[in-house]
């Protein structure tokens, strides 16, 4: 894209003289008269570098640099300031300003400053995404898997990181497909750029051609300033297209030529802008069904999917659970400040055996409930949402099958299923007996003795009287 140059002086002559020097060099320009309207020009264009004469009437140089500097830090700002008022530019240094050149100058020295001041913004910017990058790189790592579904896509992420070419990763809600995407990028020669991501699904359809592509000034109620698209963001980058199948068919068509021709055009604009910009698009519908029955474009389709990755189910790699089990325990009780945390042996069968509609993601939430609830340090099966607990045993007390309430068919913890129920009864009846111990040991039809004992084992806290009933 581009460089974005704003150039301020209250002398028109010097306005134009720069404008058209700074345009042969291949600059977009913008000129203002004084420090207001350079503020409005800031509010309405991206600006890379602003050159501004100091002495101006309304609103002067030095007040326009501390101002830019509040409004858009990352703007470089380089004055120009006359040969018997050096002190003004040093001044301006101490405020922010990049550098300064003294009138008359010379119009290498001022296209060498110039160069300056955009190769430190160059510099800023990618110490930004190196940032963002080493970020990123942690989320690689939650890619946890050796089932040999896994192998293959850790395979198939190392043969297509470092190409071009378009990408379709498909799988169900909460399998981890921005993770895939994401590795994919960082292990790419592109991953000093950016990784930006979009969700189809989220942004209305009549934004969603603006945020795709970016707009001009004035191209619609509201837009009081160019943007950027972000397929200009990412260029040199990857853009990941989250939820593709929920993209409106009037962009798909859009989408496509900008795919075939790595060219697009701003809503309200006139000229075509360049991009390089690698897409990996996903979704957890059958794309070849919503092509066959008419909601998605066919010759889209095929664009995207040159290379397609299926992401499996935690269902399908139930090997990996205790894996993944172990990396969110650890997360867990970092992210809330508790010590390492243990998990039981009954609880892990437990969690295997779980089907996981909502797959690692709901994983994650089931470990950060229970290590967030339990107040010894290991997780039990008492540890468990309630509902997993019926949901693995097949549905509570109410029969399933000819084996009876447990579903035998990937065979069972039977500890662990005991003490998840022996729980559920005991704060059953506590709750019924209004925390009266003694009258909730009555309606078990055990001693007093008898429910302390079995309370104290499992950890559960009642307030109630201590006195021990007669039975010895």
């Amino acid at each position: 894209m581009e460089q974005r140059i704003l150039v301020v002086d209250d002398e028109q002559s010097m306005r134009d003289f720069l404008a058209i020097f700074l345009r042969k060099e291949g600059y977009q320009v913008h000129t203002a008269k004084d420090g207001l309207e350079a503020l409005a020009v800031l509010d309405r264009a991206d600006t890379d570098v602003v050159i501004s004469d100091v002495r101006m009437s309304n609103l002067d140089g030095m007040k326009l640099l501390r101002e830019t500097k509040r409004r858009q830090p990352d703007v470089e700002v380089i004055v120009m300031t006359a040969y018997s008022s050096t002190q003004d530019a040093i001044l301006a240094m101490k405020d922010g300003a990049y550098d300064y050149v003294t009138k008359p100058f010379k119009l290498d020295e001022i296209k060498l400053t110039i160069d300056k001041a955009l190769e430190r913004r160059r510099m800023a910017k990618e110490n930004v995404a190196l940032k963002q990058q080493l970020k990123k790189h942690t989320r690689i790592k939650n890619i946890i898997g050796n089932a040999p579904p896994m192998r293959e896509i850790f395979e198939m992420i190392s043969k297509v990181a470092d190409t071009k070419t378009t990408i379709l990763v498909t799988g169900e809600s909460g399998t981890g497909k921005e993770l895939v995407a994401s590795a994919i990028h960082y292990n790419s020669s592109r991953a000093e750029f950016p990784f930006v991501t979009i969700n189809c699904g989220a942004i209305p359809s009549e934004l969603m051609e603006s945020e795709l592509f970016g707009h001009i000034r004035g191209a619609f109620t509201g837009a009081v300033r160019d943007k950027d698209g972000l397929m200009s963001v990412a260029s040199h980058g990857t853009l990941m297209l989250d939820e593709v199948s929920e993209m409106p068919p009037s962009l798909q068509v859009k989408l496509l030529r900008a795919l075939q021709e790595r060219r697009i055009l701003p809503v309200g604009g006139t000229q075509e802008i360049s991009v390089d910009t690698r897409v990996i698009a996903a979704t957890n519908r059958d794309l070849a069904e919503e092509v066959r029955i008419g909601r998605f474009r066919q010759d889209l389709y095929y664009r995207l999917n040159v290379i397609h990755l299926r992401v499996p189910a935690l269902r399908e790699r139930r090997e990996d659970i205790p894996l993944l089990v172990q990396h969110f325990v650890k997360r867990a009780a970092q992210d809330i400040g508790r010590p390492p945390m243990q998990v039981s042996e009954a609880a892990l069968m437990i969690l295997q055996q779980y089907d996981y509609p909502g797959n690692v993601r709901e994983l994650s939430n089931i470990v950060e409930r229970a290590v967030t609830l339990e107040i010894t340090d290991q997780i039990r099966p008492s540890s468990l949402p309630p509902s997993l607990l019926e949901k693995v045993a097949g549905g509570g007390t109410s029969p399933t099958g000819p084996d009876g309430w447990v579903d035998f068919s990937r065979g069972i913890q039977l500890d662990a299923l005991l003490e998840a129920r022996e729980r559920e009864l005991l704060e059953k009846a506590l709750g019924h007996a209004g925390g009266v111990k003694k009258q909730a040991a009555r309606l078990l039809g055990i001693s007093f003795r008898s429910l302390r004992y079995r309370l104290a084992k499992l950890g559960i806290e009642a307030g109630g009287e201590e006195e021990e009933d007669d039975e010895a």
